[in-house]
């Protein structure tokens, strides 16, 4: 949909004939009580209501998508597959009091897309606010705030994202994303995976325990499944917050299917007991593209590109959809060419738009870690549980085969290109691993710093899920006093890494740098856990370098 519709008044659609509530409760009598949890506590309807809040996502120059979910009926719960279809009009205006309205029109929401809709606004202003809001049968939706990208060919002194990743439900409450909506001052956000978590209630919390349930309580298998979890999330205030204060960007890791999938399976996915990967991993997919608003440039997969002007582009990476089976640790099936993380397509097209940028940055939304990183000479009591953490062998081994580290063609590949076509001041910008780093990303980490770099990376910790210190269960800051000098040692081209804390990163771009500042929170396990600077890390144009900075922006 674009803005060129012909104007028209928000307006109920014709009743089609539904089903009676009773009916609906006897036809869903198996999955009611999971349904129904993923909805808000009263939240029950015969008048369509908008219990899932309102996004926006992947700006463009001229437009942005917009998302909303609308529950039509008491049954129309998300994963039920009931519920009439429903009329949902949007509005855009320049002004929170929507009198001054630039484009409007409407959509039809079916149990076939889990009534959820999309529109992708167009005709807009680059590098402007804009307010939305959807309604349908007499009810508005919350109003939200977005913003289109600066013009291609704009001049732009500044940008600035948060950045975040990897909340699990069960392990706390989302206060990262309460904290980035409160600022008031973001150009977009980013979400670099794990988005959602598809374990079973109590098997993945925080340190043991469950602070808040899943919805369903069993982990999460068919197309009703990932809806019904899809909702869930969307039902936290902290979430629906942030997404109503600026567009995301997202990518997927993972657990947005099963954990550490790859192209033909996952670790946790047992073929034939669970069904069949190809079933699971399009209704996961499915389910995704139906609650996400995300625009796939290509169907099914989440890369893609985006630009901001003159001063960035960011290039968007899916590495769970093309890779080829995580290799043996240890083993030297790490740097078998033929072995892939991104696929052939994917790895060309990155590479022609880093070699055909014309911006000041190339930024990377990349789910796993790119930069080396080997384990160096832990002390047992700490091996184990990092090992634990990034799927090592308990052995000793040092190599997280799920990352870049497990394909390392590709990786040389890469960074070969970036530095034989003098490609500079491409910033990788990382989840997954539960941790903050700050790194070079070198041409030949053993022999760095004489070595150059052909990059840098930041890497954000988790918002919620298990880091160093949950797993051994010590007080938060134990584990990186001890573990951090030694990762470091091991690893020269790392200039900082927490392994113990919650939280979120701010990037700020200017012509001249790019800065991460992390920020922490007091407490996960609190919904009004209060947030705070820790550290912040840049690098200046030309230098591929990491530094650390005094002051966040």
């Amino acid at each position: 949909m674009t803005s060129r519709y012909r104007a028209t008044e928000s307006v109920n659609s014709p009743s089609p004939r539904r089903r009676t509530v009773v009916k609906a409760a006897a036809a869903t009598a198996v999955l009611a009580g999971p349904l129904i949890a993923a909805l808000p506590a009263g939240a029950a309807t015969e008048t369509p209501a908008f219990l899932h809040g309102v996004a926006s996502g992947d700006p463009l120059p001229d437009g942005v998508l917009l998302w909303t979910r609308v529950t039509p009926t008491a049954e129309a719960v998300p994963g039920s597959g009931l519920g009439p279809d429903t009329e949902v009009s949007w509005t855009v205006a320049t002004d929170k009091a929507f009198t001054n309205i630039v484009s409007r029109g409407s959509l039809t929401a079916t149990a076939a897309s889990d009534h959820t809709v999309k529109a992708d606004i167009r005709g807009l202003a680059p590098a402007t606010d804009y307010f939305f809001r959807f309604a349908a049968g007499g009810t508005d939706s919350p109003a939200a705030r977005t913003r289109t990208a600066p013009a291609a060919d704009a001049t732009v002194t500044g940008l600035r994202f948060g950045v975040v990743t990897c909340a699990n439900w069960e392990a706390g409450y989302f206060s990262s994303y309460r904290h980035l909506a409160a600022r008031g001052d973001l150009d977009a956000w980013l979400h670099l995976g794990d988005y959602i978590y598809e374990y079973k209630s109590g098997e993945y919390g925080t340190r043991g325990t469950v602070v808040r349930p899943h919805a369903p309580l069993n982990e999460i298998i068919t197309l009703a499944d990932y809806r019904t979890r899809h909702g869930r999330y969307k039902t936290d205030p902290d979430l629906q917050a942030l997404h109503s204060k600026a567009p995301v960007i997202a990518i997927w890791d993972d657990h947005e299917f099963a954990d550490n999938a790859w192209s033909g399976g996952a670790v946790n996915h047992t073929e034939g007991a669970e069904g069949t990967w190809t079933a699971r991993q399009a209704a996961a997919k499915q389910a995704y593209f139906e609650w996400m608003p995300v625009r796939p440039a290509i169907a099914g997969t989440t890369y893609r590109r985006l630009r901001f002007g003159k001063l960035a582009d960011l290039s968007l990476l899916d590495l769970r959809s093309f890779r080829s089976q995580q290799a043996s640790s240890g083993s030297g099936a790490v740097d078998d060419p033929d072995r892939t993380i991104t696929g052939r397509a994917q790895l060309d097209w990155l590479k022609a738009g880093l070699k055909a940028s014309d911006t000041k940055w190339r930024l990377v939304g990349n789910s796993v870690m790119i930069a080396p990183f080997v384990i160096g000479s832990l002390t047992a009591d700490l091996l184990e549980p990092l090992a634990k953490l990034l799927d090592l062998p308990q052995d000793g081994i040092g190599l997280n085969t799920d990352q870049w580290d497990g394909y390392t063609d590709d990786r040389r590949e890469l960074l070969a290109h970036l530095r034989s076509n003098a490609i500079g001041n491409t910033v990788f910008l990382t989840g997954d691993i539960h941790m903050s780093w700050a790194n070079d990303v070198p041409v030949d980490a053993g022999t760095y710093p004489l070595s150059a770099s052909a990059a840098t990376e930041f890497v954000i910790t988790s918002v919620t899920s298990d880091n160093l210190d949950d797993i051994v269960k010590v007080p938060e800051g134990t584990v990186t006093a001890l573990a951090a000098p030694i990762i470091q040692l091991a690893n020269r081209h790392v200039h900082w890494v927490d392994t113990d804390r919650h939280g979120y990163g701010v990037l700020d771009i200017t012509a001249d740098r790019a800065q991460m500042d992390y920020y922490i929170l007091s407490d996960r396990t609190s919904p009004t856990a209060t947030s705070s600077w820790e550290r912040s890390y840049r690098t200046r144009s030309g230098t591929q370098k990491v530094e650390r900075t005094y002051d966040p922006v």
